[in-house]
């Protein structure tokens, strides 16, 4: 007895200890059991058992029966393993339903495997032949079953075979893609209309079989019609439901005549019901009863629709008991669904992840091989240096002390003092050629008999010796800028795998918000899409209508935007008439604090046509406004390609989005390995950031530029030699914040070095400078080079002047408050 109470005791607390475990057990059952049922209906074949003996009872017109053929010929082809249990299942299924019928199954599907294997020896296209096929195998069967009954075949008989034939031809054609959406486990491939239109016939086609059964006064056929155009109203709506309304009403009423109004009350039925979605499963029931009751009295009279309406009801109550699951998986093959929609996002967030996670690789690829290079240049110890010593005074001694007779003496005895003698005179040769300290040389030559060979072969080899450590170098300064490059490249590849990742928010609430403040003032606006509510990185996209070229858009819309959101919005692109209705695209986002306004003048020596000077001004897609200046070696063409190259090198480095410096780098890297030609470019470079004024300098062989604020004007230099002439050089950076109103003068050496009287240039530009009282800077441009050009009276070199003014990025229209909304919300940039 004590056993037991313990026992019960303690089976419960069991239960109550280990939930995970007992949710774990009905888990693995729930999967043996879908486990289970896959292997009997599609690896059994089971299902294909069932759909052939259903189409096998099909039956049009009382007397033909164009279903068995076309099925057994699509299992032929799509899963051959399984036509004896196709075979099978037809022939049993005409069996239950008319004698005559089978004698046609059988018949048919003999002539037809006696056709198709002769079509297979001419033709390797078996599916492109096979509805000819079944139409010749048809119509043989029947006219020869027919003649065997009767003795003769009218022309009534012709007609009735070449009708079942056409019909068989047909139903082959779609069979072949309707039929393994049924029979095989689907990929989640959505499906055409086409598909969805195939399946609908084939499960008509199914249905067609039913015909006959009853269940006490209601038909079964009636009601399998019914919950399938409730299907598919609820999933795809009223034109995909009415569509199954009408085609499976259609083939209903070519079995049955009597139930030709059956495809008024199946199409009414799936439009009301898919136009009532939005109430769920009862809001598709409901327009299902009210179809019912409108056909079902016109249809058989107030005495049957009785019958009708309970037909409808148990339709209603399976429907309503299908598992949400089994909805769900359906609507996942149906476009326009959300159920699709979340499976093409899903996919396509895969896709994303995929391209993200690639683009990663390669990025910590490229930050490997970077520190890899980074590593190898920084491991340069001193020690190789004396071993480079070392191995050049070994050189020396076997030329010259191997086969001196004092050798022992030297380097036995005294090898400390004949090692430091050595190096003194290799110092001496390299620094002056030859020994100047007379002490030294008057030492070293009572010291060694062959002192006079000694410093010769020094010298010889002194040479090499320093084009050795040349080399060396240059390989490592090589490696630190390949290093310098890779980190740059991987940097940008990390920033757009972080790009790709990015989801687009869902900003419903503020789209909704913009889309009433906007129509309220009576603008037709299609659709908003807020891609981005970043402060100072606002990104809208909208389609407006056509306004015949007044400007709505940046005189009314962009202004009202401004006002919602809070800060200045200006049109970023406009494309009329891009789509079908005539609505035009247009893209906004914010505007930048500050824009630069530029004006350039420029000339070629002598006053020709081609100047060795090139110049850039562009806009970078990250907030930075680049000015740039290159001066080739010497004057004319070659000197402008020179120059023009080293720009649109630059600019599209700089584009892509690695840093100034590194760009700068990357450029002479090229120019400076592309040719041995001692053709070589300056670049002056600037990069203002259009949301701070912030500028950052860096000059390369270039001469000072100039700042002007009020009547103040500050001078921007640094100190680095042309592009081209070596491979590795450290860039001197050159940061000032510059502010509104600001001028920044940047100019060539010809206008820089064109006064040979004045000894204080700088002086004399900012003089220059400071006494032009514009503002505008293609007129201070202008003048300066007019000054020049007098001051000389000729021009003697090429000359290229830009000057940028700095500005406050004012609205060309304001903000228009007309509309109020709720605070939107943004985030700040990061």
């Amino acid at each position: 007895m004590l056993r037991r109470v313990t026992k019960g005791v303690i089976e419960p607390v069991r239960g109550l200890a280990f939930p995970d475990k007992a949710l774990t057990l009905t888990t693995s059952a729930t999967e043996k059991i879908k486990k289970g049922t896959n292997i009997v209906f599609y690896q059994w074949g089971l299902l294909i058992f069932v759909v052939g003996f259903l189409l096998g009872r099909a039956m049009i017109l009382s007397e033909i029966t164009p279903f068995v053929l076309p099925f057994v010929a699509a299992i032929y082809v799509l899963k051959r393993d399984k036509l004896g249990i196709a075979a099978l299942a037809v022939f049993a299924g005409a069996m239950t339903h008319m004698l005559e019928s089978s004698w046609f199954v059988l018949a048919s599907l003999l002539i037809f495997i006696i056709y198709q294997k002769v079509v297979e020896k001419f033709n390797d296209n078996t599916t492109k032949v096979l509805p000819f096929t079944v139409f010749f195998a048809s119509l043989s069967a029947r006219i020869i079953l027919t003649f065997f009954m009767q003795g003769q075949i009218t022309s009534y008989d012709w007609m009735m075979a070449g009708v079942e034939a056409s019909l068989s031809f047909i139903l082959t054609m779609i069979f072949l893609q309707s039929v393994p959406l049924i029979t095989a486990k689907r990929s989640q491939q959505p499906l055409k209309n086409e598909e969805i239109v195939c399946l609908i016939i084939l499960l008509a086609s199914v249905m067609t079989g039913t015909i006959g059964w009853m269940i006490y006064d209601l038909t079964v056929e009636h009601i399998l019609a019914r919950y399938l155009v409730l299907l598919f109203a609820f999933v795809a709506g009223a034109a995909i439901g009415s569509t199954v309304g009408v085609v499976t009403g259609l083939i209903l009423s070519l079995a049955s005549v009597a139930s030709l109004y059956q495809m008024s009350l199946l199409a009414f039925a799936g439009l009301l019901g898919g136009l009532l979605k939005e109430g769920r499963k009862i809001g598709v029931s409901i327009g299902l009863l009210i179809g019912t009751l409108l056909i079902g009295l016109y249809g058989e009279g107030s005495e049957h629709v009785l019958v009708t309406v309970m037909e409808s009801g148990v339709a209603i109550a399976v429907f309503l008991i299908t598992p949400r699951s089994w909805i769900s998986k359906l609507a996942r093959y149906i476009p326009g669904t959300v159920e699709h929609s979340k499976e093409q996002q899903q996919y396509l967030r895969k896709i994303r992840d995929v391209t993200a996670g690639r683009v990663e690789q390669f990025s910590h690829l490229f930050q490997t091989l970077s520190n890899s290079f980074s590593s190898t240049s920084a491991n340069v110890e001193v020690d190789d240096v004396e071993s480079e010593v070392d191995y050049f005074l070994s050189n020396v001694t076997e030329k010259t002390c191997q086969a001196c007779f004092k050798k022992d003496r030297c380097w036995v005895n005294n090898f400390n003092n004949t090692y430091e003698s050595m190096y003194k005179i290799m110092n001496e040769v390299e620094k002056n050629g030859e020994i100047k300290d007379p002490i030294f040389k008057a030492e070293w030559k009572k010291y060694c008999v062959k002192h006079e060979k000694v410093v010769h072969v020094v010298r010889n080899e002194l040479g090499q010796f320093q084009a050795n450590q040349k080399l060396k170098k240059q390989v490592l300064e090589s490696r630190k800028l390949v290093a310098d490059q890779l980190l740059g490249v991987s940097r940008v590849m990390n920033d757009f795998a972080k790009e790709i990742q990015r989801e687009k928010e869902a900003h419903y609430v503020q789209e909704e918000q913009i889309l009433e403040a906007l129509r309220s003032v009576g603008l037709e606006v299609g659709h908003i899409d807020i891609y981005q509510l970043e402060q100072g990185n606002i990104e809208i996209e909208m389609s407006v209508a056509n306004d015949g070229g007044h400007g709505q858009c940046e005189k009314v819309v962009a202004p009202m935007l401004s006002d919602i959101l809070g800060e200045t919005i200006i049109i970023k692109n406009e494309e009329r008439g891009f789509y079908p209705n005539g609505y035009s695209h247009v893209s906004f986002g914010s505007a930048k604090k500050y824009v630069v306004e530029t004006g350039v003048a420029t000339v070629a020596k002598g006053g020709a046509y081609v100047s060795g000077d090139s110049y850039s001004t562009i806009e970078l897609g990250s907030g930075k406004y680049a000015i740039a200046i290159s001066d080739g070696m010497g004057n004319g063409e070659r000197a402008h390609l020179e120059s023009n190259e080293t720009l649109q090198l630059l600019q599209k480095v700089l584009q892509s989005g690695i840093e100034e410096t590194v760009a700068i780098k990357s450029v002479n890297s090229v120019l400076s390995l592309r040719t041995t030609d001692e053709i070589f470019s300056t670049l002056d470079l600037a990069m203002i950031d259009l949301q701070d004024a912030n500028a950052k300098f860096l000059k390369i062989g270039s001469i000072p530029s100039f700042i002007k604020r009020g009547s103040t004007v500050t001078k921007i230099e640094a100190s680095n030699l042309p592009m081209g002439i070596i491979q590795e050089f450290d860039v001197d950076v050159v940061s000032e914040q510059m502010k509104a109103g600001d001028l920044l003068i940047m100019m060539s050496d010809g206008i820089f070095d064109a006064p040979k009287h004045v000894e204080n240039k700088e002086m004399w530009m900012k003089r220059i400078i400071s006494e032009v009282s514009s503002e505008d800077p293609q007129e201070v441009a202008d003048l300066i080079l007019e000054r020049v050009i007098r001051n000389e009276g000729s021009i003697e070199d090429d000359m290229t002047i830009v000057v940028a003014k700095v500005k406050r990025n004012m609205p060309k229209w304001a903000a228009i408050p007309i509309y109020k909304p709720k605070k939107i919300e943004k985030k700040k940039a990061q």
